[in-house]
Protein backbone atom coordinates (compact mmCIF):
# COMPACT_ATOMS: atom_id res chain seq x y z
CA UNK A 1 0.00 0.00 0.00
CA UNK A 2 1.42 3.62 -0.65
CA UNK A 3 0.22 6.31 0.82
CA UNK A 4 0.06 9.77 0.51
CA UNK A 5 1.70 11.46 3.86
CA UNK A 6 0.88 15.51 4.30
CA UNK A 7 3.17 16.78 7.39
CA UNK A 8 4.66 19.33 8.80
CA UNK A 9 8.52 17.94 9.29
CA UNK A 10 9.17 20.69 12.81
CA UNK A 11 5.90 18.58 14.08
CA UNK A 12 7.17 16.03 16.78
CA UNK A 13 4.09 14.08 16.35
CA UNK A 14 4.84 14.03 12.16
CA UNK A 15 8.40 12.51 12.72
CA UNK A 16 6.38 9.91 15.18
CA UNK A 17 4.08 9.47 12.58
CA UNK A 18 6.55 8.94 9.73
CA UNK A 19 8.76 7.08 11.90
CA UNK A 20 5.74 4.36 12.38
CA UNK A 21 4.97 3.90 8.60
CA UNK A 22 8.64 3.49 8.01
CA UNK A 23 8.61 0.34 11.18
CA UNK A 24 5.45 -1.07 9.03
CA UNK A 25 7.08 -0.75 5.91
CA UNK A 26 4.32 1.34 4.37
CA UNK A 27 5.37 2.99 1.72
CA UNK A 28 4.32 7.00 1.17
CA UNK A 29 4.51 9.99 -0.48
CA UNK A 30 5.49 13.00 1.50
CA UNK A 31 4.40 16.24 0.88
CA UNK A 32 5.33 19.35 2.69
CA UNK A 33 2.01 21.17 4.53
CA UNK A 34 2.69 24.51 4.01
CA UNK A 35 4.82 24.20 0.88
CA UNK A 36 1.63 22.30 -0.98
CA UNK A 37 -1.26 22.97 0.73
CA UNK A 38 -3.90 20.86 0.13
CA UNK A 39 -6.43 22.65 -1.84
CA UNK A 40 -9.94 23.40 -1.66
CA UNK A 41 -10.85 20.53 -3.78
CA UNK A 42 -8.48 17.69 -2.10
CA UNK A 43 -9.96 18.84 1.25
CA UNK A 44 -13.33 18.13 -0.05
CA UNK A 45 -12.97 15.19 -1.50
CA UNK A 46 -10.88 13.40 1.63
CA UNK A 47 -13.19 14.87 3.90
CA UNK A 48 -16.24 12.38 2.04
CA UNK A 49 -14.00 9.52 2.00
CA UNK A 50 -13.30 9.88 5.75
CA UNK A 51 -16.34 9.78 7.24
CA UNK A 52 -14.93 12.44 10.08
CA UNK A 53 -16.54 15.47 10.92
CA UNK A 54 -14.94 18.68 9.17
CA UNK A 55 -13.99 20.08 12.72
CA UNK A 56 -11.38 16.92 12.56
CA UNK A 57 -9.20 18.55 9.63
CA UNK A 58 -8.44 21.57 11.62
CA UNK A 59 -5.26 22.10 13.39
CA UNK A 60 -7.36 22.97 16.58
CA UNK A 61 -3.85 23.89 18.83
CA UNK A 62 -2.38 26.09 16.34
CA UNK A 63 -1.81 29.68 16.41
CA UNK A 64 -3.58 30.49 13.21
CA UNK A 65 -6.97 28.28 14.57
CA UNK A 66 -6.94 31.34 17.59
CA UNK A 67 -6.22 33.84 16.14
CA UNK A 68 -8.77 33.68 12.94
CA UNK A 69 -11.13 32.58 15.59
CA UNK A 70 -12.20 29.63 13.78
CA UNK A 71 -13.68 27.58 16.42
CA UNK A 72 -16.17 30.49 16.58
CA UNK A 73 -16.59 30.84 12.80
CA UNK A 74 -17.37 26.63 12.40
CA UNK A 75 -20.08 27.42 15.33
CA UNK A 76 -21.46 29.60 14.19
CA UNK A 77 -22.36 27.50 11.09
CA UNK A 78 -19.71 27.97 8.34
CA UNK A 79 -20.57 26.17 5.05
CA UNK A 80 -18.37 23.52 4.05
CA UNK A 81 -17.31 24.54 1.21
CA UNK A 82 -16.20 28.22 3.08
CA UNK A 83 -14.47 25.87 5.50
CA UNK A 84 -12.17 24.18 2.94
CA UNK A 85 -11.36 27.53 1.32
CA UNK A 86 -10.35 28.11 4.67
CA UNK A 87 -8.43 25.43 5.03
CA UNK A 88 -6.79 25.70 1.42
CA UNK A 89 -5.26 29.17 2.45
CA UNK A 90 -3.16 27.86 5.14
CA UNK A 91 -1.08 24.52 5.65
CA UNK A 92 -0.70 25.71 9.10
CA UNK A 93 -4.89 25.54 9.85
CA UNK A 94 -4.44 21.95 8.75
CA UNK A 95 -4.84 18.75 11.48
CA UNK A 96 -1.40 17.23 10.40
CA UNK A 97 -0.09 14.66 9.94
CA UNK A 98 -2.83 13.68 6.96
CA UNK A 99 -2.39 10.02 5.46
CA UNK A 100 -5.10 9.60 2.58
CA UNK A 101 -4.81 6.11 1.12
CA UNK A 102 -7.07 4.31 -1.51
CA UNK A 103 -10.37 4.05 0.91
CA UNK A 104 -8.66 5.77 4.01
CA UNK A 105 -8.06 9.34 5.22
CA UNK A 106 -6.62 10.12 8.88
CA UNK A 107 -5.76 12.97 10.44
CA UNK A 108 -3.87 13.11 13.19
CA UNK A 109 -1.47 9.93 14.61
CA UNK A 110 -3.56 8.08 17.00
CA UNK A 111 -1.71 4.82 16.48
CA UNK A 112 -4.29 2.42 17.03
CA UNK A 113 -6.53 4.09 14.42
CA UNK A 114 -3.75 3.92 12.32
CA UNK A 115 -2.89 0.22 12.80
CA UNK A 116 -6.33 -0.09 12.23
CA UNK A 117 -6.64 1.17 9.02
CA UNK A 118 -3.55 0.85 6.82
CA UNK A 119 -2.69 -2.80 8.81
CA UNK A 120 -6.05 -4.04 8.36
Amino acid sequence: MSVLFIEYPKCSTCKKAKKWLDDHGIEYVDRHIVEENPTAEELAAWHARSGLPLRRFFNTSGMKYRELGVKDKLDAGMSDEDAYALLATDGMLVKRPLVVADDVVLTGFREAAWEESLLG
